[in-house]
């Protein structure tokens, strides 16, 4: 919570407000809230978005894979169009053919006035080849009809479908700027000497949680990495410092799934992008079990993750203004751990 980013946020919202606000003389002084009041506060909204920007992420993940399926559906359809200007064109000729050849006559009329019934019915033999190719021609036109309609149907309801994902992906980015924008109100609010209060007692609070898992035995004994969990790491590792961002997974800026995707994805193992998802879709494992690799998933919504990195440590993109860093293992309140490498025992 601390850190310089804040405190010139402060002191820019600070200094402005001098400047452009005067105070009456009798103004009566603000009310004084409590530092745990104001912690409390802070960690209510910074919750509340990265919430609102995990389900952004979902709908985001959702809309590309529409869009990818509303491209492949138009290209059918098209394919299918053309294949049904074909057919309608093969009809077409056939029945001037019938047309062009007609006689009036029966094969069967024909086949007792001819002057060599053996020609005649070679004669047969063709003409029904004829009629069973029309046959097909016909039933091709048909089958490619009755395609072109379903594929038609199916592409405008894709395309209704990526409209409401993007109204819904609209939607919840307003979410995630309204949720920032309650955390730069309250931190322009703030003096330096509240920041400085606030900082510290977040980190005797996360002091103390970590205490209470090694008390409890909890802490995960030193484990080695797999070769894939090392790669993650390391990836991982490599980003220290670089900002966070919500709705990003690098290589500039990453929020706090976006870094574990990513750094999973580099060492040659996909995972989901959101982390409701690594939480659901992903094996779970005990806490004490932990590897270098894994990662520790957080509140009761899984709705923020970091990856393990041993000693008791994770790294993170922790919330909007800061930057990813290692941090103890009990930053946030732990829902559980996921394992993203299948060749990792328990």
């Amino acid at each position: 919570m601390s850190g310089r980013f804040l405190r010139l946020t402060c002191a820019a919202a600070v200094a402005a407000q001098a400047a452009l606000t005067p105070v009456p003389a009798a103004a009566e002084p603000a009310p004084q809230r409590s530092v745990a009041g104001l912690l409390t506060d802070l960690q209510r909204l910074y919750r509340q978005t990265e919430q609102a920007t995990e389900s952004y992420n979902a709908t985001t993940e959702k809309l590309e894979r529409q869009r990818a399926e509303v491209d492949r559906l138009d290209g059918e359809l098209a394919r299918a169009r053309l294949a049904l200007l074909g057919s309608r064109f093969d009809a077409g000729r056939l029945a001037r053919q019938q047309y062009q050849n007609s006689d009036g006559l029966g094969p069967y009329v024909r086949l007792l006035l001819a002057p060599d019934p053996q020609h005649a019915l070679d004669e047969g033999h063709v003409i029904g080849e004829l009629a069973r190719q029309r046959a097909r021609t016909v039933a091709r036109l048909t089958a490619t009809e009755k395609r072109t309609d379903v594929l038609a149907r199916a592409a405008r309801k894709a395309l209704d479908t990526q409209l409401a994902l993007a109204g819904r992906q609209k939607r919840q980015r307003d979410d995630v700027r309204t949720g920032l924008a309650g955390v730069e109100r309250l931190l322009a609010g703030l003096t330096p000497e509240q920041i400085a209060a606030v900082a510290r007692l977040e980190q005797q609070g996360v002091g103390a949680a970590q205490q209470r898992l090694a008390t409890a035995g909890a802490l995960p004994a030193d484990r080695a990495a797999t070769p894939r969990g090392a790669r993650a790491v390391g990836y991982a590792m490599d980003q220290l410092g670089k900002p966070y961002q919500w709705g990003t997974q690098g290589p500039d800026a990453y929020d706090c799934s976006g870094l574990t995707s990513r750094a999973w994805s580099q060492a040659g193992t996909p995972i989901p992008r959101t982390s409701q998802e690594q939480w659901r879709r992903l094996k779970k494992v005990p806490l004490g079990k932990l590897r270098p690799g894994d990662l520790v998933v957080y509140f009761p919504e899984a709705t923020h993750v970091a990856m393990y990195v041993g000693d008791g440590k994770v790294v993170q993109a922790p919330r909007p203004g800061r930057k990813v860093t290692i941090s103890p293992i009990a930053s946030y309140p732990i829902l559980g751990a996921v394992r993203p490498d299948a060749d990792g025992r328990v």
